[in-house]
This record gives C-alpha cells, sequence and structure tokens, in this order.
C-alpha cells in the first residue's frame, strides 16, 4: 500500500543556508508584524504557545540542534501556523550576519545552557558580546526575557545585563501556577517547577538610541 509523501517542513524549519545572506521579515512571514525571537528555542514550547496565544505578533525560535529545531517546527506544521518558525544554527550567526539592526521586538532566552564543568564556561552563550548582539537587533523599548534554574549563571547574565549601557533593569514577572501540563514557558520550566526548584526571571528593556 503506497503511503502519501510527507510534506516537507519548510517554511516552520529552515537552516541559515536556506535563510540566505540576511532576513527580510516582510517576506519570511509574509507580513509587517513585530517579531519577537525565541533563541535557543529547543522543542519550541515558547514558540508555538506564544504564537498562538499572539497571532498579531511573528515569533522566531533559534536552535543550532537540528533534530530538537525539527521538533519544534513539526508542532507548528501540524497546527500550519502561520506566525512561527524555527532557524536551525548557531544564533550568534543570525544575531550577527541575518537580522538588520533594530528590527526585533523582544528577545527571548530560557534556559542557556550552563555548561557546568569550569573548562566548559567559555562555551556558555551569555557573554558582553552576545548582550551586544542582542542591543544591536533590538528595536528601541524591546525587551530581552531571560530565565534560569542555575543561580550562579543567572548572576552572571544579571550583571551583564545590568551594567550594560544600552539596557534599563526591569522587574521581571512573578512565577504563576500552571494551568496543565502543557501551560509553561518551556519544557524546562515545567521539568525543574515541577521538581520544586526555583527559577530566576530577568527582564530588560532596551532605550532609545
Amino acid at each position: 500500500m503506497q503511503t502519501a509523501p510527507i510534506k516537507p517542513l519548510k517554511p516552520w524549519f529552515q537552516t541559515i543556508t536556506d535563510v540566505g545572506d540576511s532576513l527580510n521579515w516582510s517576506s519570511f512571514f509574509g507580513n509587517d508584524r513585530p517579531v519577537q525571537l525565541d533563541i535557543g528555542c529547543g522543542r519550541g514550547l515558547f514558540t508555538v504557545n506564544a504564537s498562538e496565544r499572539h497571532p498579531e505578533k511573528n515569533f522566531l525560535g533559534i536552535e543550532i540542534d537540528y533534530r530538537e529545531g525539527r521538533r519544534g517546527a513539526m508542532r507548528l506544521f501540524k497546527r500550519e501556523q502561520p506566525n512561527a518558525r524555527i532557524i536551525g544554527g548557531d544564533c550568534k550567526i543570525v544575531l550577527a550576519k541575518l537580522i538588520q539592526p533594530g528590527s526585533v521586538a523582544a528577545a527571548h532566552v530560557y534556559f542557556p545552557d550552563p555548561w557546568w564543568k569550569k573548562r566548559h564556561h567559555k562555551r556558555r552563550l551569555f557573554t558582553a558580546g552576545f548582550v551586544d548582539l542582542l542591543a544591536m537587533v533590538l528595536e528601541d523599548g524591546g525587551c530581552v526575557h531571560s530565565w534560569s534554574d542555575v543561580a550562579e549563571y543567572f548572576e552572571i547574565i544579571r550583571q551583564l545585563m545590568n551594567e550594560h549601557p544600552q539596557f534599563d533593569t526591569l522587574s521581571p514577572p512573578a512565577e504563576r501556577e500552571a494551568e496543565h501540563d502543557m501551560d509553561y514557558q518551556t519544557s524546562f520550566e515545567r521539568k525543574k517547577r515541577q521538581l520544586g526548584l526555583p527559577i530566576y526571571r530577568g527582564l530588560w528593556q532596551r532605550i532609545t538610541r
């Protein structure tokens, strides 16, 4: 018995090579709605949920692990979600080379890998250079949301963001009770909160240029 061909994951999943030299949001999403980034989106729980809750906005997940990124894209594909996409690749390349400065409304960076071993700390996402990239791509008034369950790493994130001259520190959102198993910001938040572990939250706003 012949099975129906599987529909490709494009446009929901694309690689940096697929995208080309730059991202034009109007062409990429087919509209001019504000764009929010989900950096290190993993399996895409935030990208999926946020895009469903906010059809007036566009969401782009970026995930270096293609397998995880494709899982998130499959969720979008099944829903035929029109306002969400995932790019597979290094987020620093996407930020530095593909996104036009001042064109992003918000960046979400949830539970970045802490790279526990000291010799691996250089692989951590949050560095002064990464914060510079966030400041470059965000529009005036755009926000960075970052959460972590690792107190030591979050303190580094907090210091980098608080001390950057192009960001103001805002009060982070309070923790809320989840209404169901998928009502978490990310699957990692769900895992940690169900274990009773604390989550550290930060919110920063890009100052006017």
